[in-house]
């Protein structure tokens, strides 16, 4: 069994890679940039995940349903005029689209009858048809909390935002002065038994802070994968420098780190024995060994289901 560790879009594109080899994989999943709108429970990346896997994702946009309409969204903005200044009713800010909804309201449904967030991803991944086991990091909350860097957003500055109102609302464009995952103290990881079964751990290319680091933040996982270090890979997300989607160049900067595939393996080392990075970044590849990994260059950019396939083998999804 293949272990991967994932966040979004980048995790999700690798994940739909990896299951069209037929392997056995599990995907263990952030659910700290959870959130709670119009009284529903959305989990974004766990989302973006199935939807992708199942081959329903809108491939424009890397998130949401394919042909998609937004009529719920569009209608709310009838209440704007009439809705209090401190009320959180009716935000338009956080798209959700019709057909998502539903993902939404059976979600919410079955946690307030008890039901555990695993049991209800398992069911969600069921009736989607998703060929491979997906699993929520913890069944407990955790949340993304970002402070905001002095004077980037008038009225904002220095003050604790949540990470959707962040990466959403704000669009990731104000500069962050630290980040922390509340309740990751107490939370109890779901994966530590599955860590210790799989006969590889992937660290997909995901934002090393904010979707992966919230899962690292969880009792004993940074521990469990130092043991496993040997087994372990990371694909950086960090091409020539640059994210290929979100923020993750940006935050390594505002949070004093490098943005390069070196940064990366500083964040990675003590966990993982295996770096894979992008031909572009080929002339780093001693600075990476140097740090005490073993650097393998290889086309990262997933650019075609044939791409991603020789990716995931290359990162040992088969045997």
């Amino acid at each position: 069994m293949i272990a991967v560790l994932a966040g979004g879009v980048g995790a999700a594109r690798f994940l739909r890679g990896a299951v069209r080899l037929d392997a056995p994989v599990t995907a263990i999943v952030n659910t700290a940039d959870d959130t709670v709108l119009h009284g529903l429970h959305i989990s974004p990346d766990l989302d973006t995940v199935t939807y992708t896997v199942a081959g329903a994702i809108d491939p424009e946009r890397g998130w949401g349903l394919a042909n998609e309409t937004w009529n719920a969204m569009e209608a709310l903005a009838r209440f704007e005029p009439v809705t209090p200044a401190n009320s959180s009713a009716a935000p338009r800010w956080f798209n959700l689209g019709d057909r998502d909804l539903a993902t939404h309201f059976y979600r919410t449904a079955r946690l307030r009858e008890g039901a555990t967030l695993s049991e209800v991803s398992t069911e969600i991944t069921q009736a989607w048809g998703v060929p491979c086991k997906i699993v929520p990091m913890s069944d407990d909350e955790v949340r993304t909390l970002v402070t905001l860097a002095e004077d980037c957003v008038a009225g904002k500055s220095g003050d604790e935002i949540s990470f959707q109102e962040y990466f959403v609302k704000y669009r990731h464009d104000v500069r962050v002065a630290s980040v922390r995952f509340a309740g990751s103290e107490s939370a109890k990881p779901t994966f530590l038994q599955i860590l210790r079964d799989a006969h590889k751990v992937i660290i997909a290319p995901s934002n090393p802070i904010v979707s992966i680091g919230p899962l690292r933040a969880l009792a004993g996982v940074n521990d469990a994968l130092a043991s496993r270090r040997n087994d372990v890979v990371a694909i950086s997300p960090i091409v020539g420098g640059k994210a290929l989607k979100g923020p993750a160049d940006r935050l390594m900067v505002e949070l004093g780190m490098e943005p390069t595939v070196v940064g990366i393996a500083r964040i990675y080392r003590d966990v993982c024995a295996t770096l894979v990075i992008d031909e572009q970044d080929a002339h780093l590849a001693d600075q990476v060994e140097e740090l005490g990994m073993t650097c393998v260059v290889t086309d990262t950019i997933m650019s075609s289901p044939e791409v991603t396939e020789r990716l995931a083998v290359t990162c040992g999804v088969l045997r």
